[in-house]
């Protein structure tokens, strides 16, 4: 058979034919009386075998090795075109992911793909500096495909650019929940904590909603960002945990200032009720004093009774601090009247205030 039948019949090119002739690797074994390439039906056979492995990806080299070798073993090679093979199919699902991103950002100009493709390489920049002026300098929400920003948000463990990044977050007015929510269920705690912030920066009804899910986390840390951030929006829901955070003094301060909001929702009698609650049952001095320090910020009668009753408390210190509380919440009121009369702006508030 000679060269254009083969090419046809076969549909290797008459060029790459030549090639496997002049490489050795598939050699026709008679030449007509014209000089021209005849293939017999074991040259066939074999440029079959040479396409099938090249279908694998084995280079030229490595194919000719293959059926030219008689103790050559297959087992390591396959095993080297497994690993290269994945490693291609990370790169293109890599490539395919950019590509997803870029459509996502919606770019009518040449100009916009290539500003949204110079974003995301400064996001994958290993220079945190870079990474944070790439999110700044984005001119409009959405200027990154928000897939990419709750994928670094969810990874990245910089303080500075993870700000950046949840501020962009918070700019795009809530898109981008349903990946947090996805990184609000993962495995890692590390993850969960970086998705409940990036979360509690969103003011929608939709992420209120996740910051409720996760005041059940079993990590201590997540259901105190979501406690704090709940009880900022006034929820109701977040007082047990806001309790338990004084009690077990993580973020105390910020959560008893936090506390004092409540009240705006909730009567003060309620607060008070489960602050004293957790102060009777307590034996540790200083979960009594933070206790009692909370009570500090609560504004209302309930909680200057629950004060009053303090300064008779068996622990000096604790006496004495509730006595201080009540003694700077009877001050307020007249130093307030005397800023006043002498047009001089209200102090600022602090712990304490009624």
């Amino acid at each position: 058979m000679l060269i254009g039948e083969v090419s046809r019949r076969s549909g290797v090119s008459t060029r790459m034919l030549r090639h496997y002739d002049a490489v050795g690797l598939v050699q026709p074994t008679g030449r007509t009386s014209g000089g021209y390439r005849e293939y017999s039906a074991d040259d066939i056979r074999r440029l079959l075998h040479v396409e099938s492995l090249r279908t694998l990806g084995l280079s030229l080299q490595e194919v000719k090795r293959a059926l030219d070798e008689p103790g050559f073993a297959p087992t390591e090679l396959v095993a080297d075109l497994i690993r290269h093979t994945r490693l291609r199919i990370a790169a293109e699902e890599e490539l395919l992911a950019k590509l997803e991103r870029v459509d996502a950002a919606a770019p009518s100009e040449w100009e916009d793909v290539l500003r949204v493709v110079a974003l995301l390489r400064a996001l994958e920049s290993g220079y945190a500096p870079r990474r944070q002026q790439a999110l700044l300098s984005a001119d409009t929400p959405t200027a990154l495909p928000v897939e990419a920003l709750v994928e670094a948000v969810l990874s990245e463990d910089n303080a500075d650019v993870a700000g950046a990044l949840r501020w962009s977050l918070a700019r795009a007015q809530g898109q981008g929940l349903d990946g947090l929510a996805v990184g609000l269920g993962s495995a890692s705690v590390d993850v969960r904590r970086r998705a409940v912030t990036a979360i509690a920066e969103v003011s929608t009804a939709a992420a209120t909603e996740l910051l409720r899910e996760a005041l059940d986390d079993p990590d201590a840390t997540v259901r105190g960002r979501a406690a704090l951030a709940l009880g900022s929006r006034e929820v109701i829901g977040a007082l047990p945990a806001l309790v338990a955070m004084v009690v077990e003094g993580r973020s105390d301060v910020e959560a008893a200032e936090t506390l004092g909001l409540l009240t705006k929702v909730a009567p003060d009698v309620d607060i008070v009720a489960r602050v004293s609650g957790e102060l009777a049952g307590a034996d540790d001095p200083s979960t009594r004093l933070r206790l009692t320090q909370a009570l500090a910020e609560i504004p209302g009668p309930a909680a200057r009774q629950a004060l009053d009753d303090l300064t008779r408390d068996g622990d000096r210190t604790i006496a004495a601090t509730a006595a201080a509380i009540l003694t700077l919440r009877d001050r307020r009121p007249r130093l307030e009247r005397r800023r006043g009369q002498r047009g001089d702006p209200p102090a600022k508030t602090g712990r304490g205030d009624s």
